[in-house]
């Protein structure tokens, strides 16, 4: 079982020239690899973290190994998969580790400009715990776009998260001929952001650092999420900043004497995201047969896994959409730090405009599980008293901050229950199709306008030589189409219309009538021919 990884390079820098001598043969592959794999070895054994450029570790590959020619490396993926497909193996997933090893080799070769090698001996959140990891590391995104620009003479850029789009020019080098950010159209009120800044005690609720042990911040989350379970249907999904701060919370929540959890399981069954994209696919799969059976159930996830950017919540899967905090990086991180200066010596973008613009770019992504469609409908809160500032609400999407009610960007949990209940009770009537006509779909007039409109954009881009060519097209076109409609078939109308002619104006009287048939039997098996 098991299919092997695509190239991991970008099609125009996959190797074209002949594959070196020194790891045709299988054995001597096998051997290249082995010294590759106790040289990673080695250098992840090291006490001190370090990051470097390609060509700098390839520099020290070569001390300590000898393998000073680049061109192998580029070709240990293509070589591998040659062998593996030679050799017929089974099982392709035994080898995965053998795979990663190849991919990073050839990436190692094949990129040195916006690439770094990092290196950490452990998680700097947990220095205690021995977790050595060794990445390369892209740290330009428009390398992965540049080859797009290139190929194609126009490309359009959408997402409903692309906010503010002048930070993605930047970042992505390109200069756009065309930037618009475009309202959402709605023939009544699908979706309801909130702002929910303090708890009914007032006491502001937040992630940040200094408010993450805080009980009262912890048991006004906890209120609000009780609360929303009473009168949200079917399904809520409920985001964090990382899996620690999940872990912590819901192990507060667990407790006997805040009793949050148990509460929790009265209204809806809870599942959660892992590490482990096995049993998170479970927990999803039961969340789902939960919300269909009726009985309504909460997912907990953490912004930038698998469920915030891959998993579509539609319907009646989330009616309700919860952000607990802004998922800010780990401002320490070294993988922060070396991006961080790329952007300022290259992109000239700061690093805390980096930090905010991803943060919220992060909430965005998250909050948009909650409308899939026109026809879906649902709740987005906001919870975190650092969203009712202006200079993070802006670098909402527009279609967020479109619908945002000025009254609705400093709510207490009890003040935010009461707009909710209100909502869903509009929200959840039956459409009416016939209002959404000219609001969110084209009416028949519309159609026919953008249709000539369509046209006329169209004839007005061609020269003078292809507008006659298009003209003769048609009047062929529709010659051909009169032809069809009469009885004879298609190859008989075209010989009528040649040979008629000619025996209209040379016709022969003297000659038998039997003669002349056979002529034309003998002309029309000529022509067919």
């Amino acid at each position: 079982g098991g299919v092997l990884a695509a190239s991991p390079v970008l099609p125009e820098d996959v190797p074209g020239e002949a594959m070196p001598g020194n790891i045709r043969r299988g054995r001597n592959f096998l051997a290249y690899l082995r010294t590759l794999g106790e040289f990673i070895k080695k250098s992840m054994k090291a006490d001190q973290g370090f990051c470097s450029y390609p060509a700098q570790f390839m520099e020290k590959l070569k001390e300590e190994t000898g393998i000073a020619e680049p061109k192998s490396l580029r070709f240990c993926y293509s070589r591998l998969d040659s062998l593996l497909r030679t050799l017929e193996v089974p099982d392709l997933d035994e080898f995965m580790p053998l795979q990663l090893v190849a991919n990073f080799c050839t990436l190692l070769a094949t990129y040195n400009k916006g690439f770094r090698v990092l290196f950490e001996p452990y998680d700097e959140r947990r220095p205690h715990v021995g977790d050595p990891r060794l990445k390369l590391w892209c740290i330009d995104a428009s390398i992965a776009m540049k080859p797009i620009f290139e190929r194609f003479r126009n490309v359009i850029i959408t997402s409903g998260t692309l906010s503010p789009p002048v930070l993605y020019e930047k970042i992505l080098q390109f200069n756009p001929k065309l930037t618009a950010s475009l309202e959402m159209r709605l023939s009544r009120k699908c979706f309801l952001p909130l702002i929910v800044t303090k708890g009914s005690d007032q006491v502001p609720i937040s992630s940040r650092f200094e408010l993450r042990d805080d009980k009262n911040c912890l048991k006004n989350y906890g209120d609000l999420l009780v609360q929303l379970c009473q009168i949200v249907p079917d399904g809520m999904v409920c985001f964090f900043t990382s899996y620690e701060y999940m872990e912590m919370i819901v192990s507060h929540w667990a407790k006997e004497e805040v009793g949050v959890l148990k509460n929790l399981l009265r209204y809806k069954l809870v599942f959660t995201e892992t590490n482990d994209a096995v049993e998170t696919s479970q927990s999803l799969s039961a969340f789902k047969k939960a919300c269909d059976a009726g009985r309504g159930a909460i997912f907990f996830s953490v912004a930038r896994g698998k469920v915030a950017e891959g998993i579509d919540f539609n319907d009646h899967y989330s009616r309700c959409v919860v952000m607990f905090g802004i998922p800010y990086l780990y401002t320490k991180s070294n993988e922060l730090k070396k991006r961080a200066a790329f952007l300022k010596e290259e992109r000239n973008i700061k690093m805390s405009e980096f930090i905010v613009f991803d943060a919220l770019r992060q909430t965005s992504q998250c909050v948009g599980r909650a409308i899939r469609s026109k026809s879906d409908y649902g709740i987005m809160v906001f919870a975190d008293v650092r969203y009712a500032k202006p200079d993070k609400r802006e670098k909402l999407p527009k279609w967020v901050n479109q619908h945002l009610d000025p009254e609705h960007t400093n709510l207490s949990t009890d003040r935010a229950i009461q707009i909710s209940r209100a909502f869903l009770q509009e929200a959840s009537q039956p459409r009416i199709k016939e209002e959404e006509i000219g609001v969110t779909m084209f009416t028949c007039e519309q159609v026919e306008q953008i249709e000539s409109r369509k046209n006329d954009v169209l004839d007005g881009g061609l020269d003078e030589k292809v507008r006659q060519g298009r003209e003769a097209y048609k009047s062929k076109m529709n010659v051909t189409v009169k032809r069809e409609t009469e009885v004879k078939p298609e190859i008989n109308q075209e010989l009528k219309v040649e040979i008629e002619p000619k025996i209209k104006k040379e016709p022969d009287i003297s000659e038998p009538k039997v003669k002349t048939e056979a002529s034309d039997a003998s002309m029309d098996i000529d022509i067919s021919h």
